[in-house]
């Protein structure tokens, strides 16, 4: 199960961190990731992240202002925004790949399990 938090509303410009802890063992070959979807919109990748080594993976558009990270010890998955603009406002999704999946990170089809998202309102 993952239960993902600390979305809300934030001012353009502002900073979030967002969570996702799983519950239960993780090892070393799985993987987390983040995607998002606003409303009308389909939903895209943001970041990934492998569980083992803590390689990073970003969606080309997400690079700069996205930050990814893992704390293994809480068995949580973060996701950092900088400089939130209005376009990144969303409900953030996160995802736990247990397959030891060895395609790309980047599509949705490598994760097995789902969070129920949580929502990031950006005034401007």
């Amino acid at each position: 199960q993952l239960q993902a938090s600390g979305g809300g509303l934030v001012q353009a410009g502002d900073s979030l961190r967002l969570s996702c802890a799983a519950s239960g063992r993780i090892v070393s070959g799985y993987a987390m990731g983040w995607f998002r979807q606003a409303p009308g919109k389909e939903r895209e990748f943001v970041a990934a992240i492998s569980w083992g080594a803590g390689r990073t993976y970003y969606a080309p558009s997400m690079k700069g202002r996205f930050t990814i990270s893992r704390d293994k010890t809480k068995n949580t998955v973060y996701l950092e925004v900088d400089s939130l603009k209005p376009e990144d406002a969303a409900t953030y999704h996160c995802a736990l790949e247990t397959r030891s999946y060895t395609g790309s990170y980047y599509v949705a089809d490598a994760y097995d399990h789902w969070g129920q998202g949580t929502q990031v309102t950006v005034s401007s």
